[in-house]
């Protein structure tokens, strides 16, 4: 397990682009540590390790991706996610509990969120629903990283999901709790749920933003209506420039 995590740790310093690493810190608002390897490499590196891991047990692997979580490199949190992604028909409700302690252990920027949530957490919680009462938790949590999360979590390009009246209401629910957050990232994050979900479900997205306009924060309703028609957006953005 330690020649596997110390060989990608190689491959990963090998392929540092420093102009990358440069612009990569300036592109986050947030302090991040970074080899300065570009996305596309880095997967191409845990598809190849990959290969010498699918053969370890849930537990190995879990234990495999805690050593690189707690890095904090976001290179290798990339390599633990897509792991994770590849192995999802191992994992079950039951491993719930650990899927969610690294999220406030390990996850402290926008990235790693946006990247766990959507290919781990959504997959997850769209198989066992019963899961998504845990995005009402996090929603109120202290960790602003994990308020975006409540709302990242529900962003998937599985438009089915949204075609569910308990989980649109559930994107409504979330998108209310979060609409007075002084965060950010965290208006952003509920604001990138409405557009997503308004790819299967405009009017109803509509509508919401319609009826909420005049509470929501200016990032997260541009965001909302930002893939309608012109004609939506002219008579959404009414009195409300």
């Amino acid at each position: 397990m330690h020649k596997i995590i110390s060989s990608i740790r190689k491959d990963l310093r090998i392929n540092v682009d420093k102009e990358y690493k440069i612009g990569c810190k300036r592109f986050f608002k947030e302090k991040i540590t970074t080899y300065g390897v570009r996305t596309p490499i880095v997967r191409k590196i845990a598809n190849k390790y990959f290969k010498e891991i699918k053969k370890l047990n849930k537990k190995e692997l879990f234990e495999i991706a805690e050593i690189l979580f707690k890095s904090g490199y976001n290179e290798e949190t990339i390599v633990a996610t897509q792991w994770l992604v590849n192995s999802l028909e191992k994992i079950t409700d039951k491993d719930f509990p650990v899927l969610a302690k690294w999220i406030e252990k390990h996850l402290n920027n926008w990235s790693k969120i946006d990247d766990y949530f959507t290919h781990v957490i959504n997959p997850i919680i769209t198989k066992y629903p019963s899961l998504m009462k845990n995005l009402k938790d996090w929603s109120i949590s202290k960790n602003f990283w994990v308020r975006r999360a409540s709302a990242v979590g529900l962003i998937t390009a599985n438009n089915e999901f949204y075609k569910k009246e308990k989980n649109l209401k559930f994107v409504f629910w979330i998108a209310r709790k979060l609409m007075q957050d002084q965060e950010d990232l965290v208006q952003k994050g509920y604001g990138w749920m409405l557009k997503v979900t308004a790819n299967t479900k405009r009017e109803d997205i509509f509508n919401f933003v319609m009826k909420h306009k005049k509470n929501m924060n200016r990032t997260a309703f541009r965001y909302a209506i930002e893939k309608m028609p012109k004609n939506l957006k002219i008579k959404a953005m009414k009195n409300n420039l």
